[in-house]
């Protein structure tokens, strides 16, 4: 049964979603942006290559879920991205603790990107604007 609570968090909802996604993409291509660009400035030099293929995913598929544009596969290779960064930049050094090894955004990323690829962007999104029309 509707009631003005359960309303209210439906109109909510796709909103909080959109914003998220967005805030959660903003902060993810900085990762790459680092890398390629040194903005913010990190001091990334000569990269190994490996670094500069994730660089261009970290701004790629950042870009696309930023704007909302095919956001479910996009999320969907960023979660494996992130797990893939876990397991072979973090958990060598000390497996399941993420807060000892550092490993700590990449898992957030994977889980919060993997929630985007079943959830959908949200509002505010280039996908969301495509359903429309």
């Amino acid at each position: 049964m509707p009631t003005p609570s359960n309303d209210f968090f439906a109109t909510w909802t796709p909103r909080a979603q959109g914003l998220m996604r967005i805030i959660v993409a903003y902060l993810f291509v900085q990762h790459g942006t680092a890398k390629y660009f040194n903005i913010p400035a990190l001091g990334f030099d000569n990269l190994p290559p490996l670094m500069m293929v994730a660089g261009v995913i970290e701004i790629v598929g950042g870009v696309l879920v930023l704007i909302g544009l095919f956001t479910r596969p996009a999320a969907f290779i960023l979660s494996g991205f992130a797990a893939a960064a876990y397991f072979i930049a973090h958990a060598p050094k000390v497996f399941l603790s993420p807060l000892q090894n550092g490993g700590e955004a990449a898992v957030l990323y994977c889980f919060v990107f993997l929630f985007f690829a079943v959830a959908g962007a949200g509002a505010f999104s280039v996908d969301a604007i495509r359903r429309k029309a």
